[in-house]
């Protein structure tokens, strides 16, 4: 029997911390809040037809590295690393691989990584 396919409709992140995690992620993205309530914050769609990204309130902390991150395309990776910092986030490390951008790793308020970086230019 055939059931068709997934979409990807929203990308949860656990947090402890809802209205950190709110202020934090839309002033990065700049999204919206498209909906709130005292467990769930889903922000509007990361693309035009892409998926939410959403935020549940959980008890426990963050306990080991991310199994699955973001990686997010900005204008000037050192000057959006460095108002990361300002926020209350941290850069974990810098990579280059072959001939993609160089990316920092970076870590949210409550640890949760995700990967930053700027296209190059032709």
């Amino acid at each position: 029997m055939r059931t068709g396919k997934g979409i990807v409709s929203t990308i949860m992140h656990d947090t402890t911390d809802l209205d950190g995690a709110v202020a934090f992620w839309t002033e990065i993205l700049g999204l919206e809040v498209v909906h709130r309530d005292e467990s769930y914050a889903y922000l509007g769609r990361l693309s035009s037809d892409g998926p939410h990204l959403a935020f549940q309130l959980v008890p426990e902390a963050k306990a080991a590295k991310n199994r699955l991150h973001l990686d997010v395309r900005v204008p000037d990776r050192e000057a959006f690393a460095e108002r990361i910092v300002a926020m209350g986030g941290s850069i974990l490390a810098e990579h280059q691989h072959g001939d993609y951008p160089v990316w920092n790793v970076m870590a949210d308020p409550q640890g949760n990584e995700f990967c930053i970086y700027s296209a190059k230019s032709s």
